[in-house]
């Protein structure tokens, strides 16, 4: 694959782009309260605990803001279920790009039903006019690596055997996530990629802040470590509690361009990647480390930083950026020449497009 110049789209500065409610703040800190109460410095968590942190939104069969949803289960003996979206009116007889997204929560907490999460996936569909499947992956430290990867690959090979609506067309697949959800993407683009499918094709990878990690200890993790949101505590423990046991920050799981690391070079079915970048996040310098070791093994990278938001930036609606995260673009999907490289470029990224010229809104 031809190597592309790397595109990077910086946000201009909002005011106060870091400042939250008195309601958010206080929602925070509880979080943060139950957080440490409940992880334990040996990497268990008592989950019942955790649970309490996290509030679910309902399916609804109903539409809201134009989109509806249902809960499908594949395997119960796991809890590996998804989280279907799909635009209400959309016309039965033209078929939907299909977006497979995985949520953050450092591999440990949260799931589709976890509102912030439904709230994004619900927008997506919508803005975008595409069926959106939000999977509930295996939790650590209960399942440690590589189970989140393993119940993504599974959710493929289901898609692959024609159990999903007809009008989705898994010939536009697109794998998304957010932090550990973003890694979960990463390493299912790179199984993918040496999968032979009868029928799904991955056109593109929307990273969004990945979870990505190593026993350096990065300039930004130093300066950026008590995030609001994330904590470098918080980061130590999620790879304490989800990597092997007698792993370090090394592993493959989290060092993906480490020793040790499988090689991306030769796989010429792994996607374009659209990478999100915040300003503020500990985590960006692993990031930044991620988009250059993709753009050395040859592949498609679009860089795009908002300057002012830390990690988490998109679980709440109180933020100018939020808004950015999703266009709306509901032209977008009649595009037919280079779809798949168009979407990755309007995805998150707050633009526009312009012919082929990317240009802030």
């Amino acid at each position: 694959m031809t190597q592309q110049k790397q595109n990077t789209i910086t946000t201009p500065p909002t005011s106060n782009s870091i400042g939250l409610s008195l309601k958010s703040k206080f929602l925070f800190t509880v979080r943060s309260i139950i957080f440490n109460l409940s992880c334990h410095p040996d990497g268990t968590v008592n989950r019942r605990l955790l649970n309490l942190a996290d509030i679910h939104a309902p399916p609804s069969s109903t539409p809201i803001n134009g989109v509806i949803s249902s809960d499908h289960t594949l395997d119960p003996s796991r809890n590996l279920w998804f989280r279907l979206f799909l635009p209400a009116n959309f016309p039965a007889t033209t078929s939907l790009p299909l977006i497979i997204y995985f949520h953050g929560g450092g591999f440990v907490s949260f799931s589709p039903a976890t509102v912030p999460f439904n709230t994004l996936c619900r927008k997506v569909a919508g803005d975008l006019a595409a069926a959106v499947i939000s999977v509930n992956y295996r939790l650590s430290p209960e399942h440690r690596f590589p189970a989140p990867y393993d119940d993504g690959f599974d959710i493929l090979k289901y898609l692959d055997d024609g159990c999903l609506l007809a009008n989705v067309d898994l010939g536009r697949c697109f794998i998304a996530g957010d932090s550990a959800g973003g890694n979960v993407a990463h390493h299912l683009a790179v199984k993918a990629s040496g999968t032979h499918f009868k029928a799904v094709r991955i056109r593109g990878l929307i990273a969004i802040q990945p979870f990505f990690g190593g026993e350096e200890r990065m300039e930004s993790e130093l300066r950026l470590g008590n995030g609001p949101l994330l904590t470098l505590d918080k980061t130590d423990f999620y790879w304490k509690a989800f990597l092997p046991n007698g792993s370090n920050r090394d592993h493959p799981g989290s060092n993906v361009f480490g020793p040790g690391s499988e090689s991306v070079s030769g796989l010429d079915l792994y996607p374009p990647t659209l990478l999100v970048v915040g300003g503020l996040d500990l985590l960006q310098d692993w990031q930044r480390r991620y988009g250059d070791g993709l753009r050395r093994s040859g592949k498609v990278v679009e860089l795009v930083e908002y300057s002012n938001v830390g990690h988490g930036f998109y679980s709440t609606s109180e933020l100018p950026e939020y808004d950015m995260l999703v266009p709306r673009l509901k032209s977008l999907c009649k595009i037919s020449n280079n779809w798949s490289l168009k979407l990755l470029k309007v995805v998150g990224l707050g633009i526009l497009l312009k012919g082929d010229a990317p240009v802030h809104v």
